[in-house]
């Protein structure tokens, strides 16, 4: 379904950067799409407006109580010049399990991928066409109404806005070091860990921070009960390939449902590789390595697609994956989803939505 959002266009357009040199998240486009709620009019006058700051009153919900969540997809520009999305429709249903954790109002799939769709469209000059770059989709709402009081707001803004990027690390696909916390944890269950709120991010930063001062990329999770069950790595999820099988956390409410998690699992059991979805101590990581069965780490999500583990250290124990280099089934998993998003390979999933 079409929506007849109005576009007002910028009098002022940016000059476009170069997309040798692009990082990650730090320029946006000239647009956004912005849509309001009320408890009374439901979701209401979604526009695609020029790119600018969203007045809010200091009393507005969201800055006292953290009721806001966010998504996260891209677009790429293939080697035909066509724009496509990557599996948008996940995000839209991840949108609304987030929102009902949340007590957001849930927002109809159809709009929220459109939304996209006119959006894109209207700065599809932003896309950028170099090998590993994208253009980055942010799409989040926030509860607007000014309250001091716990409860669900009246009140929300949904916005959409676009960033041409790079890669996520500045090394690609260039394996990373991994700290393994044990001491602070991302979520529990029955907590927000497989919602996408900004909070989980957040309550990260301080773990991140103390593993990059010890010259680590990353954290690796463990459950926040016991501190042995591995669970994510940074804002990625982990996998672990071991004697032949590849074993990842199992979706019991304290990880996020990654979308590319969900797509390398279809495609790992598409070539016949053994996948186990359950539980795994951090111990049995170590243990499979002094076996010599550990043979790649590995993690997933939006930002990197896939991105492999080459040191990772647990309390006074270091080791190394694969001999610091990236895996043979990482980097085939990498060539094969970029493959798809980019139309350089056959989309037999329909996956791929076109601009």
């Amino acid at each position: 379904m079409k929506y007849d959002f109005p576009i007002t266009r910028t009098h002022e357009p940016k000059e476009k950067p170069n997309p040798d040199n692009l990082e990650f998240g730090t320029i946006f486009t000239d647009h956004m799409f912005i849509m309001n709620y009320d408890s009374e009019a439901g979701w209401y006058d979604g526009r695609i407006v020029p790119y600018g700051p969203i007045h809010m009153e200091p009393a507005a919900a969201v800055l006292h109580y953290a009721q806001t969540m966010f998504e996260g997809l891209k677009t790429y520009r293939a080697k035909d010049g066509a724009i496509r999305l990557f599996r948008p429709d996940m995000n839209a249903k991840r949108t609304n399990i987030t929102n009902d954790r949340l007590c957001i109002p849930l927002i109809d799939g159809e709009l929220f991928v459109d939304a996209i769709k006119q959006l894109v469209n209207v700065e599809r000059d932003w896309v950028p066409n170099k090998d590993g770059t994208s253009l980055y989709i942010r799409p989040f709402i926030f509860a607007t109404e000014p309250f001091l009081g716990v409860r669900p707001a009246k009140q929300y803004t949904f916005a959409i806005i676009l960033s041409p990027v790079g890669s996520y690390y500045k090394g690609g696909l260039t394996p990373t070091r991994i700290f393994v916390e044990n001491e602070y944890a991302r979520s529990v269950v029955g907590g927000t860990g497989e919602a996408k709120v900004g909070g989980n991010y957040a309550s990260g930063l301080k773990s991140q921070e103390k593993a990059h001062s010890m010259g680590f990329s990353q954290v690796l999770w463990l459950d926040g009960a016991e501190r042995k069950y591995v669970e994510e790595i940074g804002t990625s999820n982990a996998f672990f390939v071991i004697d032949g099988e590849v074993f990842t956390a199992p979706l019991t409410g304290t990880i996020l449902p990654g979308i590319t998690r969900d797509s390398v699992l279809t495609i790992l059991r598409d070539w016949g590789v053994p996948v186990r979805e359950e539980r795994f101590t951090i111990d049995s990581i170590f243990e499979a390595y002094g076996a010599g069965k550990l043979s790649e780490v590995f993690a997933s999500g939006t930002a990197t697609v896939i991105s492999p583990v080459g040191d990772m250290r647990w309390k006074d124990r270091e080791i190394q994956i694969n001999k610091g280099d990236i895996g043979a089934l990482s980097k085939r998993l990498y060539n094969e989803i970029t493959g798809i998003q980019t139309g350089e390979l056959p989309d037999k999933y329909g996956w791929t939505v076109e601009v």
